[in-house]
């Protein structure tokens, strides 16, 4: 089956749709079934709203952190490679996934924008 037009609400080829379901239609797909030789219209409609908020601070866990390490915290380092780690000589820390992060228990010590926008949003201005 394939998709061969998708219109939206005020689109030529929908105004007996938004005349049958009004505000809640997002839009009307016609498809094709070669094997079957058949057209269908189907339609997307809105069956909820509710209200949704972005968390601002989460991090996905397959992404990969920056992290500060100091020089003498040789341990900490082997760790930190020990967990697939690795050195990055120009911004001069540690890239590691963050679900690694977490489990060393090293969130403190990300550093890079997202650790900088979340500091500058606790200091008072």
């Amino acid at each position: 089956m394939r998709t061969k037009r998708t219109l939206y609400p005020g689109q030529a080829g929908t105004k007996k749709w938004v005349q049958k379901y009004g505000d809640q239609l997002i839009c009307v797909r016609y498809k094709y079934d070669a094997q079957l030789c058949q057209k269908m219209i189907t339609v997307e409609l809105v069956e909820e709203k509710s209200a949704w908020h972005k968390k601002e601070n989460y991090i996905p866990k397959n992404k990969i952190v920056m992290l500060r390490i100091d020089y003498g915290e040789i341990d900490l380092a082997m760790k930190v490679k020990s967990f697939g780690g690795k050195w990055n000589r120009k911004e001069r820390a540690w890239e590691l996934r963050f679900d690694a992060v977490q489990a060393l228990g090293l969130e403190d010590r990300i550093v890079g924008e997202r650790r900088l926008r979340n500091e500058s949003k606790k200091q008072p201005s």
